[in-house]
């Protein structure tokens, strides 16, 4: 085969994992069978795909070959009890029993991970990993800590839910909101790292944004009066509307350098009325405060109409909200645009996140800009070494060639 062929089987796997996933974990009650099926639902797919070409539905298919492999090793381990008796049917056509108020098996296997009897990284790691389909180490870059360390999260935590016979269902109404937590953090970062790869694969997958979207518009219908849903919406829906614009010729496009007028301004009309939904119910909070800062960027006509002080204003309160690291970087961009840049290095200089693509990569726009041009040289290629994704390395190489 070759290896544009496997990139075209892989791909297609990619943008399938979550709902293949949570069918199978639907069907055999078993997070591990789910998993393995899977695999060799792919490895088949890698063997016939290329001489039959991709099948009019990959989904389907892929779902009935795992289907009929998790049978096989049932058979083999001769799983024959109730949990199980279900698989041992060619085909079944009767529909599953109700297991919560919306008829959504991702959004289930969302809510099953994220069950209050698992630690919160736990939760978040193993959603992303089954239903975002990342790798451990692509989950591992998202946290900030080894690539063993999260396989061991990952791990526990499946031996967790067994161990605990976590329903794999949503919960009732009137138990949504204590979990909520836990699956909004998990929606961010699968959106997240569809709207910035942190792979070497496509610099953007679309597949994951639309994913996160899809499920926060369903929690969003669910718990109308939650604003921090709301927030989420409107932060998601108001991000997804630049994409199209974030990347041009193999480089990544900042903010500031982006064409406008290929921002989906349907999307940004959508983000503006969530935003003011959540104005309208006066509870601030974290997404909420993510989504404002987002509709004053996403209000501005060009980057040089950006009302920065707002922007900081905004980071200001957030801040009170959640001082990560993370946060503070982003807000010391938005005070580099009000004060200057060695105002905003001095603060970013100041954060503990030196295993960061982005603050390396903060860093050296500033050191540009303040005409430090060999310790700017220097932050390029650390910010480089510290991302696989393509397009930011295309954009990071193209900065740093620009210095003399």
């Amino acid at each position: 085969m070759t290896q544009t062929g496997q990139a075209a089987v892989e791909r297609v796997f990619r943008e399938e994992y979550g709902r293949l996933i949570a069918s199978l974990v639907r069907r055999f009650g078993d997070i591990d069978i789910a998993e393995e099926a899977a695999s060799e639902a792919l490895v088949t797919a890698l063997e016939k795909w290329p001489e039959s070409g991709v099948p009019p539905n990959p989904g389907g298919w892929l779902t009935t070959t795992a289907g009929n492999r998790a049978i096989d090793r049932l058979r083999r381990e001769k799983l024959r009890d109730k949990k199980h008796q279900a698989a041992f049917m060619d085909h079944d056509d009767t529909p599953h029993t109700p297991t919560g108020p919306v008829e959504d098996d991702r959004l289930r296997l969302l809510f099953t991970c994220c069950h209050p009897a698992l630690a919160s990284e736990a939760r978040v790691a193993l959603t992303l990993r089954l239903l975002g389909g990342l790798t451990v180490p692509e989950i591992a870059q998202a946290f900030l800590v080894p690539e063993t360390t999260m396989g061991q999260r990952i791990t526990r935590a499946k031996k967790k839910i067994a161990a605990a016979k976590v329903p794999y269902r949503v919960p009732e109404a009137a138990d949504l909101p204590e979990r909520l937590g836990g699956v909004l953090t998990v929606l961010f970062l699968v959106f997240n790292e569809g709207y910035l790869a942190s792979g070497d694969g496509d610099p953007v997958r679309a597949e994951l944004t639309g994913e996160a979207i899809r499920l926060a518009r369903i929690l969003h219908q669910l718990l109308p009066d939650e604003p921090e849903v709301t927030g989420l919406l409107a932060m998601l829906v108001l991000t997804e509307a630049r994409r199209e614009a974030r990347v041009r010729n193999g480089q990544l496009v900042p903010l500031g350098e982006q064409d406008r007028a290929g921002w989906d301004h349907a999307l940004i009309a959508e983000g503006h009325d969530l935003v003011r939904e959540c104005l309208a119910i006066n509870r601030p909070g974290r997404y909420q405060m993510l989504a404002a800062i987002n509709a004053v960027h996403t209000d501005a006509p060009s980057a040089a109409d950006t009302d920065w002080s707002q922007v900081v204003a905004l980071y200001d309160q957030l801040t009170r909200l959640d001082a990560s690291p993370i946060v503070a970087l982003n807000r010391a961009v938005a005070v580099a645009e009000l004060d200057g840049p060695s105002v905003g290095l001095a603060l970013v200089d100041r954060l503990p996140l030196e295993g960061y693509h982005a603050w390396h990569a903060t860093r050296a726009d500033l050191l540009r800009r303040l005409g430090r041009t060999v310790e700017a040289k220097e932050a390029y290629d650390a910010a480089m070494a510290a991302t696989q994704n393509s397009a930011e390395i295309a954009y990071l190489g193209r900065k740093r060639g620009e210095l003399v």
